[in-house]
């Protein structure tokens, strides 16, 4: 085993996860990124991340549960749309090239993470009640564009379950918890499709990720909701330029 592999992956995970935990997104962009530059093809890092995802999104998920960051109503509604949109997007990963639809999603998620901004700097944010339908699109959707993508979950749901009129704290954690069955799903699918991949990279990615998700999960109780919702809407904004940048340079 190399050690210094093993340590580089577990700090990766641990970061990649204080982001997903405490803003609902973050885990597969960031880990994506690395593997990416490395070298790491787009089917394996995707295949890895979402390994690593079943164990840290338990994590998180359990740890969003004790802290009652969770909707359950919300959470049931997001779950099988998003396993359906993961296996989904497994299929297009290995049949079809994402770069186009990789552009117009961001370009989306820019816009919208905008939106939440100016939604955070508003003197009073309002809440109401998040529409089934709405829930089981942005499942879909963002299952679909987390499989092609190693990552995306997260901004996708979250940003939308706010826009949409959830509270801040639910929308991260109900995502997080959400995240774990969906994670299952796309990472069933990949491997069946490609095969193992490294351990030292996975053991890495989940010891970090684990050891963070309690962390993650405490922030998102107790950072004050206005400043909470427009964390998310900068990291979308951020997140979303990074890809656009990546694509088009």
């Amino acid at each position: 085993m190399d050690l210094n592999e093993f340590l580089t992956f577990a700090a990766i995970g641990f970061a990649a996860q204080i982001v997903d935990g405490a803003l609902g997104m973050g885990f597969g962009l960031v880990s994506n990124s690395v593997l990416l530059a490395i070298g790491t093809p787009p089917a394996a890092s995707s295949a890895a991340i979402h390994i690593a995802k079943v164990f840290t999104g338990g994590a998180s998920a359990l740890s969003h549960a004790w802290f009652r960051n969770i909707d359950r109503r919300v959470f049931l509604h997001l779950v099988l749309p998003g396993m359906i949109g993961g296996l989904i997007g497994a299929v297009v990963l290995q049949r079809a090239p994402p770069a186009l639809l990789r552009i117009a999603i961001s370009a989306y998620l820019a816009l919208m993470g905008l939106w939440l901004l100016l939604r955070a700097i508003r003197t009073r944010v309002t809440h109401k009640r998040v529409h089934a339908l709405g829930a089981h699109g942005t499942g879909l959707v963002a299952g679909t564009l987390d499989a092609i993508g190693g990552g995306g979950w997260g901004t996708v749901v979250t940003s939308s379950l706010i826009a949409q009129g959830a509270e801040a704290r639910y929308a991260v954690g109900t995502t997080n918890a959400a995240e774990f069955f969906v994670a299952i799903a796309i990472s069933a699918a990949l491997t069946a499709s490609f095969g193992v991949v490294p351990w030292v990279w996975l053991g890495g990615l989940i010891a970090g990720g684990i050891l963070a998700a309690p962390f993650a999960a405490w922030m998102t109780r107790h950072l004050q909701m206005r400043l909470l919702t427009g964390m998310v809407g900068f990291a979308v904004i951020a997140l979303s330029v990074h890809s656009l940048w990546r694509l088009l340079r």
